[in-house]
């Protein structure tokens, strides 16, 4: 006997799940909010998701799958200038994703205070980490290739990078326009370091 088809489908649940904490985060996120958005009960968002936390961490994928695919393609751009811009536009126009103003689902992580989100918050500095640590590593092999100049830090220039990529997040939640978020990047990129003659 095949087992009982499920009344929902998992992907759109994440789908709406992303759309939950992206609006409220992590902590400000009840059980209760996310089965009524995603119309099941308890024990099927367990049996399909694991708990809140598993889900937050099922939709952060899918964030990265869709509104924010923008960062994955950064990393092959051919220049270090074009991995930057790329990372800075697509945060502006993530940030102001459907003409709202909400900003990014990992920054509004880092806020979280409460005991019970503590996992989360660790795991989203881990990410934050990595990501910082891969964009270092891209920017030193752009100076490998002659991209940038061999005496910058790049792990200076990555943090800078990422610093303000997360306040553009914080600058459109707080109600900047997504042209105002991409007159900051015009300054940041104005400011880019010369490409070694």
């Amino acid at each position: 006997m095949a087992g009982r088809p499920r009344e929902f489908d998992v992907d759109k649940g994440l789908d709406i799940a992303l759309d939950v904490f992206w609006r409220q985060g992590y902590e400000g996120t009840a059980l209760s909010d996310l089965t009524e958005a995603m119309g099941i009960n308890r024990p099927s968002l367990y049996a399909a998701y694991g708990n809140k936390e598993s889900l937050f961490f099922r939709a952060i994928e899918r964030y990265f799958d869709g509104p924010a695919a923008h960062v994955k393609v950064a990393f092959a751009k051919p220049t270090a200038r074009e991995v930057a811009e790329c990372l800075l536009r697509g945060a502006s126009d993530t940030g102001t994703y459907g003409g709202e103003a909400l900003g990014c689902p990992m920054v509004h992580s880092a806020l979280v205070a409460g005991k019970h989100g503590e996992a989360v918050r660790a795991e989203m500095e881990s990410r934050r980490r990595q990501s910082q640590t891969a964009l270092a590593a891209r920017f030193e092999r752009a100076q490998a290739e002659g991209d940038l100049p061999a005496d910058l830090n790049a792990d200076d220039l990555a943090r800078h990078i990422w610093a303000v990529t997360f306040g553009i997040s914080v600058s459109a939640v707080s109600g900047a326009t997504r042209e105002e978020l991409h007159r900051v990047v015009d300054l940041t990129l104005a400011q880019w370091p010369p490409r070694p003659s």
